[in-house]
């Protein structure tokens, strides 16, 4: 009820009965026993209603209202006014005692609702700081396998590099001997492409265990899109698939290491060309706000599972029969560098974006 019905039903409920005492012949004694029961019910809601002022002040307008009906109407019987005097003394006493209850029970309903809260506030705050707990021993358990992987790449520093470096002389020694034509000279060349290659494995171990000092100058971001797209042209075309690269409407220069973003924004191109199928697209798109310059790649190939989703970035993870598993997780250590972020949305069957999102500093736009 609103805050004006309820007074209302008060009063009307009050007048009506003293009403119905008034108005009724005193033969009928019955009738004005049972109208003298019936002020019980206004004094009882205004209690509930109200607490204890609201007892007592309606319990008090009834005893107003009822007192001339036992002065003027049932004067002269002393028997009959005491028992009605007595009746205005219970409805004060019902009055007030139900209306303090009634005050009580609100009270501690409100405490409770309080205490409620409180719960309710500090759940939310231990859920958060168990999120921040799962973030943290994620951290530390990424950290623990980079430390791993730092031991690793010292073995493999110590324990590869220098045989590779004299297997490479020897391979650069026989090649004098066996001029281009004769048949020993493409086994040569071989020996001296895979021992290249091994020795890129050996050092991209070097660049997760160790970070390297990061060198921030003015890089031109579309500069950069458009060097990384004319260096996989080639591979795109063995593999029939279209790359196309979106500029923004403004070019956008950051403070960055240029070199470093081009392996990130290789190793995620080449990946993009390994998981679309033939006839496929790789389409590049950069945009930009006030604070981030935002660079998209997107493939329409077969999607990434949401299970193996959340372990891309892992140091070591593959599902590749021939990979190495530090792709992605060099490319993610390279944008964290950078003060940036490394998102990947992906839907089965309908292919995958990873966004690569880089800070914009004011003035930086051109």
């Amino acid at each position: 009820m609103g805050s004006i019905l309820k007074p209302l039903l008060l009063v009307v409920s009050v007048v009506g009965i003293s009403l119905l005492h008034y108005l009724t012949p005193l033969q009928f004694p019955y009738l004005h026993d049972i109208f003298q029961r019936l002020y019980y019910l206004p004094i009882i809601l205004a209690a509930l209603w109200y607490g204890i002022r609201g007892g007592l002040l309606c319990s008090i307008l009834v005893s107003v209202v009822y007192i001339p009906h036992i002065l003027f109407q049932w004067g002269g019987h002393m028997t009959m006014e005491m028992e009605k005097y007595m009746e205005l003394l219970l409805y004060n006493a019902v009055g007030g005692l139900t209306g303090l209850l009634s005050q009580r029970e609100r009270e501690r309903a409100k405490e409770l609702q309080k205490t409620a809260d409180g719960l309710e506030d500090s759940y939310r705050k231990l859920r958060t700081q168990s999120e921040r707990i799962m973030v943290i021993e994620e951290q530390l358990r990424r950290a623990e396998k980079l430390s791993t992987l730092g031991e690793m790449a010292a073995v493999l520093a110590h324990e590869i590099r220098n045989p590779l470096g004299s297997i490479r002389g020897t391979a650069e020694i026989l090649k004098d001997d066996y001029p281009p034509g004769t048949p020993k000279h493409e086994f040569i060349e071989i020996q001296l492409k895979e021992t290249e290659r091994l020795n890129h494995v050996v050092e991209d171990f070097l660049r997760m265990a160790r970070p390297q000092p990061t060198d921030f100058g003015p890089c031109h971001v579309q500069d950069e899109l458009e060097t990384i797209a004319t260096l996989v042209a080639s591979e795109a075309a063995k593999r029939d698939i279209a790359v196309s690269v979106h500029p923004p409407p403004v070019p956008v220069v950051i403070k960055a290491d240029g070199e470093k973003l081009r392996q990130a924004f290789l190793n995620i191109i080449l990946n993009a060309l390994q998981a679309s199928p033939a006839g496929g697209t790789v389409a590049i798109t950069t945009t930009t706000d006030d604070r981030w310059c935002e660079i998209a790649f997107a493939d329409n190939g077969a999607g990434i599972d949401p299970a193996v989703r959340e372990k891309i970035f892992e140091p070591f993870f593959t599902t590749k029969p021939d990979g190495t598993g530090l792709g992605l997780a060099v490319t993610k250590r390279i944008v964290e560098g950078h003060g940036g972020q490394l998102q990947v949305e992906s839907t089965e069957g309908k292919g995958s974006t990873v966004t690569v999102r880089l800070p914009v500093q004011r003035g930086e736009m051109a």
